[in-house]
């Protein structure tokens, strides 16, 4: 498993490609909390994960692959963030709008 600090690694681990929220994610959490989630997502900190899910993400990082975080805001609001296969896009969402 990885694990973060913040600040450790000013560079990002991957490129997130064009970042894209969706309404319902902006209308749920605030932009500070999305943005702190981004950069953790960015630096290897995926949230609250398991740890196979973890192992996964870190797999993906050297072979290719969907990268994805789970965070949940200060009021309790779970979302996600995944970054695609090709680096193009980075999608933040509500798991309902999954």
């Amino acid at each position: 498993m990885i694990s973060y600090t913040h600040g450790a690694s000013p560079e990002p681990w991957f490129p997130l490609g064009q970042v894209v929220a969706t309404p319902g994610l902006l209308s749920k959490v605030n932009q500070d909390e999305v943005a702190m989630a981004l950069s953790r997502h960015e630096h290897g900190d995926w949230g609250d994960l398991e740890s196979d899910d973890c192992h996964i993400n870190n797999m993906a990082l050297r072979q290719g692959g969907r990268i994805f975080s789970a965070y949940t805001s200060r009021v309790g609001t779970k979302f996600w963030i995944i970054t695609e296969a090709d680096r193009s896009v980075t999608t933040i969402l509500l798991p309902s709008e999954y």
